[in-house]
């Protein structure tokens, strides 16, 4: 049965694809290349050539495919080191709502998970959905103590529709990777192993609670950003409530410049949030779309930013960390062989890697760039080029360094679609500097040094043992050299008889030890 459903899901992929005429990707494949004018059969190849590019015809067939592909081109679409810039940019396009399910199977799934009735748990529930995407939906729900809140549920069913629909794209990226000529280049099994690992995350919603409560408490008490209040006595792996927040999306430029918000502060606060959360806390939400951002309209002059759906963050240890910054600091001052040096030096790529080679591939990327004004400089598109170069020279690339790219990208758009001139290397370089000035020199030696005191401390006291055992082994290896030269001084003395004494000294043990065994035979 199975084998039938995955047929007939062939079936009707393929027949997508012929409808937007990408079959010229299978024809590709030099299995299949003595077939290619079999395209010129196609009737949608003659209504859609040159029409549409192969972006928009591969962003539209995903759409067609349905929710979860959708979601596999979201995720791809953060891949532009691996996808060409066309697709990526049009991949980035997706709208990921599809129609709600039924609010009355909501309810029922809450009172499942919860296990009690949902007038137990709200004294309203708002059946018509608020929002609804691939994974999940969400509703408007009133507490028992009257505090408003929006309840976030997993679509029925989802789990087992995913994995039909990643079973379907392992097959399909087996057969890209062995017909497909660029198969090898664009790592399609990597790419759905990415894809899945991103929706099963999604698919725990208590994940995101954690992920939410961890950037609440980050941003405690900011006026730059804030991150709504988890309810975990509501909460289930498929049921997620959270404080109801009110803002003026972000895309939403109009009613924020009608709101009379300081736009070019608006700009630079998002930047900031952004550097705090990479650099301060090493924890950032990696999903920062239009979507997910709105703007309260009650600061005008010093703006805060509200974020919702904390399903994918990122993280990056002191080692990614310092690699970023002296990496934008170093580019900026067009220092490209500190650059190629710190890639070398971070472990990113090998240790063989010709610096030279290296430092001429960046400048060659990066001249252009920055002889355009700085307001015109993309952080997220630099990254980008850099991680693109270093593809050639066999660079690793960490997937948290890939979504902070992507988040980057995105706030940039962001920042810029607010306020056209805004120069963001002017708002990041003090925060790069001051935190470089924190992780070297005396008061960062002391800082480590207060860090590990506590560790210091409770392995003090075993060190005047481990000396011991040291010194204990060491003289031990000395007796033993010692004794080794006695021997060969006895086998050098003995001339043609230099075995005897090995076979003297022999004997003496095995009768010390015959003569202990009958002594102790005897009086025992």
């Amino acid at each position: 049965m199975k084998y039938v459903t995955r047929l007939f899901r062939l079936l009707r992929i393929n027949f997508i694809l012929m409808r937007y005429n990408l079959d010229e990707f299978i024809f590709s494949a030099p299995v299949f290349y003595p077939f290619r004018f079999l395209g010129y059969f196609n009737p949608w190849y003659w209504m859609l050539r040159n029409k549409l590019t192969r972006g928009e015809r591969i962003r539209r067939a995903l759409e067609d495919l349905g929710p979860i592909f959708i979601k596999a081109g979201q995720v791809l679409s953060t891949r532009q080191d691996w996808l060409p810039d066309d697709i990526a940019e049009e991949l980035a396009k997706l709208q990921d709502q599809v129609p709600p399910f039924d609010g009355k199977l909501a309810q029922q799934m809450i009172e499942v998970s919860l296990g009690k009735k949902i007038t137990d748990i709200f004294s309203h529930f708002e059946c018509e959905a608020l929002a609804s995407a691939s994974i999940a939906q969400v509703h408007a729900v009133t507490l028992l103590d009257g505090r408003s809140a929006v309840v976030k549920v997993l679509r029925p069913h989802i789990k087992k529709i995913i994995e039909r629909d990643l079973d379907l794209l392992r097959v399909l990226a087996s057969l890209a990777y062995r017909y497909w000529p660029e198969g090898r280049r664009f790592k399609p099994k990597e790419m759905v192993a990415e894809i899945a690992q991103t929706l099963f995350d999604e698919l725990d919603l208590m994940r995101e609670g954690a992920n939410a409560s961890q950037l609440r408490r980050n941003f405690k008490g900011s006026t730059a950003l804030y991150v709504p209040e988890i309810y975990w006595s509501y909460c289930h792996s498929n049921v997620l409530v959270m404080e109801r927040i009110t803002g003026i999306p972000i895309h939403n430029i109009d009613a924020i410049k009608k709101a009379d918000i300081h736009l070019k502060k608006l700009a630079e606060i998002g930047v900031e949030i952004f550097f705090t959360q990479v650099f301060r806390d090493s924890f950032f939400h990696a999903d920062m779309h239009p979507g997910n951002i709105f703007v309260s309209p009650l600061h005008r002059e010093n703006p805060l930013y509200i974020a919702v759906d904390f399903g994918i963050v990122g993280s990056l240890n002191t080692k990614d960390q310092r690699y970023l910054a002296e990496n934008l600091v170093a580019f900026f001052k067009r220092d490209y062989q500190r650059v190629a040096e710190l890639h070398v030096a971070s472990g990113w790529l090998p240790p063989d890697t010709r610096i030279d080679q290296f430092e001429g591939a960046i400048r060659a990327v990066c001249e252009p760039i920055f002889e355009r004004p700085l307001k015109e400089i993309s952080f997220g598109k630099l990254l980008l080029r850099l991680f693109q170069t270093a593809h050639r020279f066999n660079i690793n690339i960490q997937p948290q360094l890939i979504l902070l790219q992507k988040t980057l990208l995105n706030i940039e758009g962001v920042g810029r679609q607010i306020y056209p001139d805004l120069d963001i290397w002017t708002t990041a370089a003090p925060f790069l500097e001051r935190w470089l000035k924190k992780q070297v020199g005396p008061r960062a030696l002391l800082r480590r040094m207060r860090e590990n005191i506590p560790y210091w401390s409770e392995k003090i006291p075993e060190i005047p043992g481990l000396i011991y055992e040291v010194l204990n082994e060491k003289r031990q290896q000395q007796e033993e050299q010692r004794f080794e030269k006695i021997l060969l001084k006895a086998d050098c003395s003995g001339g043609k008889n230099t075995g005897s004494w090995r076979y003297v000294l022999l004997g003496f043990v095995v009768g010390v030890l015959a003569g202990g065994v009958l002594f102790f035979l005897r009086f025992s």
